[in-house]
């Protein structure tokens, strides 16, 4: 008769119960997994999957109890090094945001909102457009499964143990934050460029001819203008977002490094 003793119990829990929080924070935090539209059964689904798929394949973990306050922190450990990882490519799409925000004040669309239930907020429409291109763009590129990948890698470059982390790891995710302003300015730069030469040129028409009504062809040709350059720019959109989209995974790489 076959029989478990709560010792080989609690080992079998613990050695898939640590590597789970960290997936399980991954996959809330990352892009196209932590995407609120999908229902929650989905993602804890596709996080237990990918727990299946990983868990067998690693090293063999510390002996930690699961009930002990070391097993607790080592999980809490794990849940931050996940939402970490998720949040470095988190950036990349905050850049986008910020491209959309400068780009619709500019073209005078900043009252064009929609409710963006991935922020659970107002987002300007060109900044969802192009969110949502970036997400296919994502898609297009394997990016779900080069998440995946990075996922599986990570246990290699920060194993499972009850160390504490390096604190200079977070300053490398902390450095990294600064590209979603960087980034996102430089990406609109062409647009607001175009449109402050635009207006300029309205300014002066203005002043040349008084009787002329602004508000009524200013628009119009603002409008024209910026989604004009946002035409042009979106030949180049894809390899600068595969730039960007390898940026991220390189500092995924470089923050569980400095962790370890």
């Amino acid at each position: 008769m076959l029989t478990v003793t709560a010792a080989q119990l609690d080992a079998w829990l613990a050695l898939f119960a640590y590597p789970l929080a960290r997936i399980l924070a991954m996959v809330s935090s990352a892009p196209v997994f932590g995407n609120t539209a999908l229902p929650r059964r989905i993602r804890l689904v596709a996080g237990l999957a990918l727990a299946l798929g990983i868990v067998p394949a690693l090293a063999p973990i510390p002996a930690i109890p699961l009930g002990s306050w070391s097993g607790l922190l080592t999980i809490v450990q794990q849940t931050l090094v996940g939402l970490a990882m998720g949040l470095a490519m988190r950036v990349v799409f905050a850049a986008l945001d910020v491209l959309g925000e400068l780009t619709s004040l500019q073209m005078g669309l900043s009252f064009a909102t929609f409710f963006d239930p991935g922020s659970n907020g107002q987002t300007a429409v060109v900044g969802e457009f192009l969110t949502l291109l970036a997400t296919l763009i994502f898609l297009a590129l394997n990016g779900h499964l080069l998440m995946a990948d990075v996922l599986a890698r990570s246990f290699e470059w920060l194993p499972v143990n009850a160390l504490p982390l390096h604190a200079g790891g977070w300053a490398v995710l902390v450095r990294f934050g600064a590209v979603t302003f960087s980034a996102g300015l430089l990406l609109a730069l062409p647009v607001v460029t175009a449109l402050l030469i635009t207006n300029i040129a309205l300014g002066i028409l203005t002043r040349a001819a008084p009787q002329l009504n602004l508000f009524a062809i200013g628009f119009p040709i603002t409008l024209t203008v910026g989604f004009g350059v946002i035409m042009l720019a979106l030949e180049r959109f894809a390899p600068l977002l595969q730039r960007f989209y390898d940026m991220g995974f390189d500092t995924i790489a470089a923050l569980l490094k400095a962790l370890a």
